[in-house]
């Protein structure tokens, strides 16, 4: 294990120092796009503008006959697109395939002053995140870039879940982590052929209402992800790192993605990955507090003052534990409105009925 007092150090000569903080701008969707696509490639500038994350994939969805056109697309794409404020990350091939130092080699040193964030696919352990470490520290002196590359594990092993905690505090370029439930369903051997979401196999049935075994019982679907959402939003917050859930297969059903996302953000993630453009707009929703809740959280931080001891509002106790959760919403809402006038106008509103 490396000293603490190294941590910070960087990893080769020439390399940038690491962040001692990693930044946190609004990533409530991470949009996925094949660069190795002229369609989706045509229709990056225009996403970009509607979009917290742009996300190059190189890994799975791309043939391994259109790997090299995916990385040479995402370096075409990232040289001639103004992306303004959005964010643009890539997913790279898994660490054990014959496509990822090619990945790593071509971006850090052809745009590595563009990219934000590198995601690692299948991360088993601290190991992988720190061979990443090493191998972008000497491509950064090579290119000679003045800001470090954050790195993203996605959590699909078993064995990654099981190495969660110290994955997510490998290294000070660990940005976030994702939940990667379809291959994570593989490794567990899991009996499910969805892509995220719900299955209405896994449920749990009221008790009987008779000799009859069958009627008058209701059934409530579960959640398979809970679990593991929980302890990887536990490991992220541990380490000062952001927690994501990932993707959401089922493109036409809009409510249930809805409920997903919605589950993982009361957990405590961030943002989601979307999809299709469809998922776009669900996620803003979703990952940005609602106006009533906005304007729930000034109101009790306004009322408790300096924070300590206790107070009545409606009927419900406040106190110090309410204040730091409430400052947990209405922070995240000043950085959301920050960047979006409409969504501060949404929540000045309520916040001024809700105080009159």
């Amino acid at each position: 294990m490396r000293s603490p007092k190294d941590f910070f150090a960087p990893l080769a000569v020439g390399a940038p120092e690491p962040l001692r903080q990693i930044p946190v701008p609004p990533s409530r969707m991470i949009h996925f796009f094949d660069p190795s696509n002229e369609k989706m490639a045509a229709k990056v500038p225009d996403i970009a503008k509607k979009v917290d994350v742009l996300l190059g994939n190189l890994e799975d969805a791309v043939r391994a006959d259109r790997k090299e056109a995916a990385r040479n697309g995402l370096v075409s794409i990232a040289k001639s697109t103004d992306f303004g404020k959005t964010q643009l990350w890539t997913r790279v091939n898994s660490l054990d395939s014959p496509w990822v130092l090619d990945d790593l080699i071509t971006l850090v040193t052809e745009i590595g002053d563009q990219l934000d964030v590198i995601m690692v696919p299948k991360v088993e352990g601290a190991q992988d995140i720190h061979y990443v470490d090493r191998l972008l520290a000497q491509l950064e002196a090579r290119a000679g870039l003045t800001k470090p590359l954050l790195v993203h594990a996605i959590l699909e092993t078993a064995s990654g879940v099981a190495n969660v905690e110290e994955i997510a505090g490998a290294s000070p370029r660990m940005q976030g982590i994702s939940l990667g439930p379809a291959d994570l369903a593989a490794s567990r051997r899991m009996k499910t052929t969805r892509v995220g979401g719900g299955h209405p196999g896994y449920l749990v049935r009221t008790d009987p209402t008779g000799e009859d075994l069958n009627e008058g019982r209701t059934t409530y679907q579960q959640d398979l992800w809970h679990y593991t959402v929980a302890r990887m939003v536990d490991a992220c917050a541990a380490n000062g790192i952001l927690p994501y859930y990932g993707p959401f297969g089922d493109i036409r059903d809009v409510v249930a993605c809805e409920d997903q996302f919605r589950n993982a953000f009361l957990l405590g993630c961030v943002g989601a990955w979307s999809l299709h453009p469809v998922q776009i707009d669900i996620a803003k929703k979703v990952f940005s507090p609602s106006p009533e809740d906005v304007a729930w959280a000034r109101r009790v931080i306004a009322a408790m003052g300096d924070g300590t001891g206790a107070v009545m509002i409606d009927g419900k106790m406040q106190d110090d534990a309410s204040v730091k959760q409430c400052r947990v919403v209405a922070e995240l809402a000043d950085a959301l409105a920050a960047d979006d006038p409409e969504l501060a106008a949404a929540y000045d509103a309520a916040t001024k009925e809700a105080l009159s």
